[in-house]
């Protein structure tokens, strides 16, 4: 095998390399905290911004800097259940649900209603969450289709019960869950790219033009390569792309409810415009526009980051096509 261009792209950490079995990603931890600990979004696009640095060991601080930033629209979640659970031998059990009273049409797109749609509470357990569902009818992405999901909550046991009672039913708002200046994890379902060969999947380096067979292949099968049994390892051309990740310690910038603040020229390219309070976020986000990105309380946060966010001091509005 030649030499790779970037180590990380044929590293084991991300082996398996499989196709997640959703568009929305399964969150494995929402993080510490309390109260309702995550939220979701659709991904907008980036775009480029102008901050006063205020990193107290940066070289530039109290300078304007350059950042790229992420854009994610927030519609309100919609709180359509809970979910009781008990600690069993083999992880957590469901026990009972509840759901609540007047619940919108095109849920039914997503799941099979219940016959007794609201439920019962269940009587013992150990833990609960709290079923949301997005409304996508409020954007501008052709989409009817909710996603159905449940979000974490923290604290003790009686006070999530409260909580998630008091949510029932109700619309859940980004400016409830998070402020501007925390980190939070994004958890998110990357842009599929079809079957790629080991070039362009792992890195591998174009062999020499001299080369008996081929260029853009592996320099070898490994160690092992007898009666036709080659290591899983070797760089072979595959599915590339479509994976779930997690992406840890973003640095939320910015939270707005008024989607103007949004604006670019001719909207966001392959999104449009923003219609709901939307959250900008330092750097890249994975995944392609449109896709459900979900937000959770960091699971081991950065304590170098600053825990204030830093003045925006331009946002380009310039349009992208």
């Amino acid at each position: 095998m030649g030499k790779r261009r970037n180590p990380r792209h044929g590293s084991m950490q991300f082996w398996p390399r499989v196709r997640a079995s959703r568009e929305h990603a399964h969150v494995h931890g929402w993080g510490i905290g309390t109260g309702i600990l995550g939220f979701a979004g659709y991904k907008v696009g980036m775009t480029h911004l102008m901050v006063t640095d205020n990193k107290p060991t940066s070289k530039t601080k109290g300078q304007d800097i350059f950042m790229p930033a992420t854009i994610i629209e927030c519609p309100p979640l919609k709180a359509i259940g809970i979910r009781f659970y008990q600690y069993a031998h083999y992880g957590s059990q469901t026990v009972s649900q509840i759901m609540a009273q007047n619940l919108d049409k095109e849920l039914a797109r997503s799941i099979s209603l219940p016959k007794n749609k609201h439920g019962k509470e269940a009587e013992q357990f150990d833990d609960l969450t709290l079923l949301v569902q997005t409304q996508p009818k409020l954007t501008g992405i052709g989409k009817k289709k909710p996603e159905v999901f449940e979000l974490g909550l923290g604290g003790k046991k009686e006070d999530k019960l409260a909580l998630a009672k008091q949510k029932l039913g109700q619309d859940i708002l980004i400016q409830d869950v998070f402020k501007a200046g925390e980190l939070l994890d994004a958890h998110v379902v990357t842009k599929g790219r079809g079957f790629q060969g080991p070039v362009k999947r792992f890195g591998v380096t174009l062999r020499s033009h001299k080369s008996e067979k081929s260029v853009r292949q592996p320099g070898s099968l490994g160690g092992w390569s007898a009666q036709g049994h080659v290591m899983y390892r070797v760089a072979h051309a595959g599915h590339m792309g479509y994976h779930q990740r997690t992406e840890y310690n973003k640095w939320l910038l910015k939270i707005s409810t008024n989607p103007a603040e949004a604006t670019q020229k001719g909207g966001f390219v392959h999104y449009g415009v923003v219609k709901n309070p939307f959250v900008i976020i330092k750097g890249s986000v994975g995944g392609p526009q449109k896709r459900l990105i979900k937000l959770s309380k960091p699971i081991r946060p950065d304590k170098l980051i600053p825990k204030e966010a830093p003045t925006i001091t331009h946002f380009s509005s310039e349009a992208k096509q």
